[in-house]
């Protein structure tokens, strides 16, 4: 009898003991980084979180440099970290679908990224797994993350959109037409979870666009309404808006101030702006093609093959309804970077041709990076680039068939710099 209280106290503590090492291995799991599989798109929940201001961008192999945020430190002092798409990655500007060359420099983007999938053919240089941890200087840690891979990059006013958050205006103090804003970021539904959201300092001067309705504002025009006041402070009372956000030096000494570049001060002010963006992108993908990896190839006789493919994510639908099945496709070989394969004279002239057998959606969630659509086609000429797990662009024949820029394809030679851009031209700070 005596043994029983012994035998429960053994027990419970062994119990307790597994419990804390399950969570503890639980949580280094989460720490711990990932790299992404060739031929599967990585969990959005496993890549790393940063942002940053976009201080340079080489639109046509998808690469560029942030200055990351850190914690704490004198931020303008982080040196400009190399970031790479992955070819599924999904680019929001304006909560719309964007490519690198649609966002101004100076914008802060948030950021999921991963390792490189394969370090020796990264365009960028490829840091040390664990540099996030690492002290750089006066910049703190965090500035440096080798998660330099990204899965998605989007501005302010997408990142809260997609996750359901808006910005409360606390307070203003205004003067000539420039001056300071008290603001925090929180759930537009509801109050925050845990307490109460932090407050941020953000500058605005003459030069930030306040969008309401179709109208297009200026700081004057607020004072001028009597909305604002010519010189002073005035409570918000908690203004519900959406913000972009950029990043300039200011007088004061204080480092990791951010200023807002435009405020939205309506939903129809913010749908427009993405509508806009939207149509841009629309624009573009057409005369660039569809990216998507190729699923299977089933080959037959004399260059005859059935080929499945998935097209990536974060377009708009209505570029993805124009695959039909009966339809017509080309499809050409793409580099990871998505340039186009032999282009010299133009991306249709060595493309593989055929009609659309079917098309079939993944039932439920799909992951980031990937549309969930499957295209197959079959061809009576299958090139080389359509192998299965390679990144291919394919367009529905209805179209347009025009030419890509030099810069945008690779040449027919054996250059090696063509197919994978060297990431030596990124400054070593």
């Amino acid at each position: 009898m005596n043994r029983a209280p012994w035998l429960l106290a053994l027990c419970l503590g062994l119990s307790l003991s597994s419990s804390f090492a399950n969570a503890a291995a639980a949580t280094a799991a989460a720490d711990e980084p990932f790299r992404p599989e060739a031929g599967k798109f990585p969990p959005l929940e496993k890549a790393h979180t940063y942002r940053g201001e976009l201080v340079f961008v080489d639109h046509v192999n998808r690469r560029g440099s942030l200055r990351v945020q850190g914690e704490g430190g004198t931020y303008f002092r982080n040196a400009p970290q190399p970031f790479a798409l992955l070819p599924y990655a999904v680019v929001r500007y304006h909560n719309a679908p964007a490519d690198l060359r649609d966002i101004p420099l100076g914008t802060v983007m948030h950021v999921r990224a991963f390792l490189p999938p394969d370090p020796k053919l990264s365009a960028v240089p490829v840091l040390p797994v664990n540099n996030k941890d690492k002290i750089a200087g006066y910049s703190g840690t965090g500035v440096a993350p080798a998660e330099n891979h990204v899965l998605l990059l989007e501005d302010e006013p997408s990142h809260c959109q997609r996750e359901g958050l808006v910005w409360k205006l606390k307070e203003l103090e205004l003067k000539n037409n420039e001056g300071m804003i008290i603001a925090s970021r929180e759930p537009k539904a509801g109050p925050v979870a845990g307490g109460k959201a932090q407050e941020e300092k953000l500058t605005f001067d003459a030069a930030t666009r306040v969008w309401r309705g179709r109208e297009s504002l200026a700081i004057a025009d607020l004072v001028t309404e009597g909305l604002w006041p010519a010189s002073g402070k005035k409570s918000l009372d908690g203004q519900a808006v959406l913000l972009g956000i950029t990043w300039k030096p200011t007088p004061d000494g204080i480092f990791t101030r951010f200023h807002i570049s435009d405020i939205w001060l309506d939903d129809a002010s913010m749908q427009r702006a993405a509508q806009n963006q939207t149509e841009t992108h629309k624009a573009f993908i057409r005369s660039r093609w569809m990216p998507a990896w190729v699923d299977t190839v089933e080959y037959g006789k004399f260059g005859r093959a059935t080929v499945t493919a998935t097209l990536f994510g974060g377009m708009d639908e209505s570029l993805y309804a124009d695959f039909q099945k009966g339809g017509q496709v080309l499809v050409n070989g793409a580099e990871n970077t998505l340039k186009h394969a032999g282009g010299a004279y133009g991306p249709a002239h060595m493309a593989s041709k055929g009609p659309i057998l079917n098309v079939t959606k993944t039932p439920g969630e799909v992951p980031v990076g990937s549309s969930g659509i499957q295209v197959q086609f079959e061809t009576d000429l299958v090139i080389e680039g359509i192998r299965s797990g390679r990144v291919v662009r394919i367009r529905p024949s209805g179209w347009p068939q025009v030419q890509v820029p030099r810069e945008e394809y690779v040449g027919d030679g054996s250059n090696a710099e063509d197919r994978f851009p060297t990431p030596d031209f990124f400054p070593k700070y």
